[in-house]
């Protein structure tokens, strides 16, 4: 059975559960904890003969056996009993709970649906991809607010591609969600090295990847989603249920990938006396920071800086405020110029994320020893959001879409750059070879490459001299703003001015939350 068939058929049931009460996020959470306790059992059999983790009295078999109350009560005694294990299970099964209202439809999911396959014997790409299926339809889910734990695959891929993870190097995602970005650098690793050693394939599974994630359900979802890919086992957990920015882990890595939560600010709910509710700000005081603040992006950004070895590589997603907020932005965006070799930007256009109102951008950076000199001398930056137009459901980001910049980045060699954008003013560079640079945009001549190219670079001291030392660098023309002919089509603007509401009605939100807070402290 392929990918697209088993997540039709395994979402085909979600709907018949919606009927009963149960959301989508419980659905796969449930799927989960179901698909988990077959494969445990596929796995006791040839040509694996493995011993199970599972006690056998709550094995898969114990729930095949049973039907009506009796099934309901087990389940229910089964998940209460796995959550207090250690390990793989305990990480998959803690605060578990049995979300079906009807004995009959939990018979049948497990025996007509899960029962019937071999999940064990798919390939990982098989049941894995199936898995993702069904959080990406999760994600789609606006009322269940999963969007904020998804990250477009396209943007993943890209991502993980420029970065071109190698075998032996851990990668690390400290705000891993359901695993994107983990999952991404498995296979890229495995793609690209066809002829791994039995033991680099052991290290690969058991010592390369390392996710923190906050919330326990989805901490959940990602390790069943890496253990569906073949990563982790029962005495490896690649996922730790922690705040990752509450202390230095101690951990080093040696590539970084993540998507920190969205949110501006960090803040914890505290009940007083008689009840009383008040909010108060998480400022995270940390020695290894550069400054003290309560903007979540920023304290991730100084994070990752912490998780990497010297000389290890990062890509974080960040929003815009990152790039030119004042106080606290500015001192850890001039302390990152220097500490560290700033060297790629790309600015995402809007539509990409389920969590609407995100104007985003990838920051690429790599950690370096000491110096009295800055380690960043150019920032080339990718301009993916002038004149781009997309929409979850009619003009999704593809994979393709990211060819140039990846093109433009130079993975093989990104000390090697050429700008496709050249100043009006100045000649233009010697004619190009026959064939030269017809991947990049194949449809315009070089004179309108030069005055519509996306890819540029600042020099240090450009960058350091402007106000706040901002980042949220532009230079294309708006051609919506001059010219009718060229704006979007309607779903497009629609689409847009729900994102920028969105964002303002983020921002309003944290406005009244703060004076609330303020007004029950005084």
């Amino acid at each position: 059975m392929n990918t697209s068939t088993i997540v039709q058929k395994l979402w085909n049931y979600c709907n018949v559960l919606r009927d009963d009460g149960m959301s989508y996020g419980d659905y796969v959470e449930q799927l989960t904890y179901l698909l988990f306790l077959k494969m445990a059992d596929e796995r006791t059999k040839a040509p694996y003969n493995q011993k199970s983790p599972v006690p056998e009295q709550y094995g898969w078999p114990s729930l095949i056996k049973k039907d009506g109350d009796e099934l309901f009560d087990h389940y229910r005694h089964t998940l209460e009993t796995l959550g207090n294990q250690k390990g793989l299970l305990g990480l998959i099964f803690n605060k578990s709970q049995n979300k079906f209202q009807d004995p009959a439809k939990l018979r049948r999911l497990v025996v007509d649906l899960i029962d019937k396959e071999q999940w064990v014997s798919m390939s990982a790409d098989v049941k894995g991809d199936a898995y993702e299926g069904l959080l990406e339809k999760n994600a789609q889910d606006t009322k269940s607010g999963a969007g904020q734990y998804f990250t477009p695959r396209p943007l993943i891929q890209a991502i993980v591609d420029v970065m071109a993870p190698k075998p032996g190097e851990t990668v690390c995602d400290p705000a891993c969600g359901t695993g994107g970005f983990l999952l991404a650098a498995h296979d890229y690793v495995v793609k690209h090295n066809p002829h791994l050693t039995k033991e680099e394939r052991r290290r690969l599974r058991e010592e390369t990847f390392k996710g923190w994630e906050l919330v326990q359900a989805t901490a959940r979802l990602a390790a069943m989603n890496m253990l569906l890919h073949g990563i982790g086992s029962q005495d490896f957990e690649p996922i730790v249920v922690s705040d990752s920015l509450a202390a230095d882990p101690g951990e080093r890595f040696d590539v970084i990938l993540t998507n920190p939560p969205f949110g501006k600010k960090s803040s914890t709910t505290i009940v007083g006396e008689e009840g009383k509710v008040s909010r108060e700000r998480d400022i995270v005081e940390r020695g290894d920071f550069w400054a003290t603040t309560s903007n979540k992006q920023l304290n991730f950004v100084q994070h990752v800086k912490t998780l990497l070895k010297q000389n290890g590589r990062a890509a974080v997603v960040v929003p815009d405020n990152v790039l030119f907020e004042g106080g606290a932005g500015e001192t850890i965006r001039r302390k990152l110029l220097h500490d560290c070799d700033v060297h790629t930007l790309l600015r995402l256009p809007t539509g990409l994320f389920y969590a609407q109102g995100v104007k985003a951008n990838v920051l690429f950076f790599d950690k370096k020893p000491a110096s009295e000199t800055p380690w960043t001398k150019k920032l080339w930056i990718y301009d993916l959001r002038t004149n781009m137009h997309f929409t979850l459901k009619t003009n999704p980001l593809k994979r393709e879409d990211l060819d140039e910049f990846v093109q433009c980045y130079n993975p093989a060699n990104r000390h090697d750059r050429k700008p496709t954008w050249f100043d009006e003013s100045a000649p233009l560079p010697s004619p190009l070879a026959e064939g030269e640079g017809t991947a990049l945009t194949p449809a315009l001549s070089q004179g309108e490459r030069g005055l519509k190219g996306r890819w540029r670079a600042y020099d240090y001291e450009e960058l350091i001299n402007r106000d706040k030392a901002s980042l949220d660098i532009f230079w294309l023309k708006d051609e919506s703003l001059s010219d009718s002919d060229n704006l979007p089509a309607p779903e497009v603007i629609a689409a847009e001015i729900v994102e920028d509401l969105a964002a303002a009605l983020a921002q309003f939100r944290e406005i009244a939350g703060d004076l609330t807070g303020t007004a029950e402290r005084d």
